[in-house]
């Protein structure tokens, strides 16, 4: 008999090895009945240039939207927006595992900026999305080359095509953007003026249990093994999943991605230590309670006994 597992909705950038594993039959051999469930519908759609901050914005816009209403059982997210959410869960959502890929972003100029260095984005408004992945890299990111009261943000939309759309209509003087925009960005003679890649993880409910996320785990292995074998062959995904979304996608092709910029690996606990500098940073920010406590963070006995079985 096949158990359910309802996974919101996830697109290549940060959830290709689920897709492939999908499309492939590879749940469904590891007996695993998959349904996708949609999770995007309240997330913001334009720039907001006078919101300026995150304080006050609900950190399940998108991500989590449908789980903590009941209607997922799991969902992926970059690993600092989930750490937000479990803390914020009103359904025990706890964090069981890093997930496959590893996400590259970068922080884009468009052609006729007048910033060549990140120095030079002192002050500047960068538009990111708020409790998303790229919202976190970019303050790490320019963390490195400015003091954090020269680093001036506002809210910009869920989804790259949508800030890729705010940079060039000159609302923002930078923005973060995941593929298949940055390619595209590039193509398009935008500058990338730091470019970085980060880790996810999963969240799941109390349903998923140590047996069900092993077997996840089981498919989407054997999706990265799959990926790896063939990369060129996968970036397919980039251009076919966001078909249409932007006209400047139909002069892209494979060739145009670079093959180093797509990075899978088998799915891990998280580490101790990770954990608890990010925790740390996250803090540094006031985007934690100062008395959360850590260990809350993560299941940690369904995370061990899921990935103990998965090395058996």
């Amino acid at each position: 008999m096949k158990r359910k597992l309802a996974l919101e909705t996830t697109a290549p950038f940060q959830g290709l090895p689920e897709l492939v594993a999908y499309d492939e039959g590879l749940f469904e051999a590891e007996g695993l009945e998959i349904e996708w469930v949609e999770r995007d519908k309240k997330a913001p759609k334009a720039t907001e240039v006078d919101i300026n901050t995150p304080d006050g914005l609900s950190a399940f816009a998108s991500h989590g939207a449908a789980f903590e209403t009941g209607g997922a059982d799991m969902y992926n997210a970059c690993e600092w927006g989930n750490y937000r959410r479990v803390q914020d869960t009103s359904v025990k959502g706890r964090q069981i595992g890093r997930r496959a890929i590893i996400v590259y972003a970068g922080l884009v100029v468009p052609p006729d900026s007048d910033v060549y260095t990140p120095q030079q984005l002192a002050n500047k408004l960068i538009g990111i999305p708020y409790y998303f992945g790229t919202h976190y890299l970019a303050l790490l990111m320019l963390e490195g080359f400015l003091p954090r009261e020269a680093i001036k943000t506002c809210r910009a939309p869920n989804g790259s095509v949508r800030r890729y759309d705010s940079l060039m209509k000159g609302e923002i003087a930078a923005t973060t953007l995941t593929e298949p925009f940055l390619t595209l960005a590039e193509k398009e003679g935008c500058r990338v003026m730091v470019l970085a890649p980060y880790h996810g993880t999963e969240v799941a409910s109390e349903n998923v249990d140590a047996e069900t996320y092993a077997a996840f785990n089981r498919a989407v292995s054997e999706a990265v093994r799959r990926i790896n074998a063939d990369k060129r062959k996968y970036l397919r995904y980039f251009l076919d999943y966001h078909e249409g979304q932007h006209p400047g996608l139909a002069a892209l092709t494979v060739d145009d991605f670079p093959l180093s910029r797509l990075q899978v690996i088998e799915p891990s606990p998280l580490p101790e230590e990770e954990l608890q500098r990010t925790y740390e940073w996250m803090q540094s920010w006031r985007m934690l309670d100062p008395d959360f406590d850590p260990d809350n963070l993560v299941a940690a006995n369904r995370q061990k006994e899921a990935h103990a079985a998965l090395g058996e």
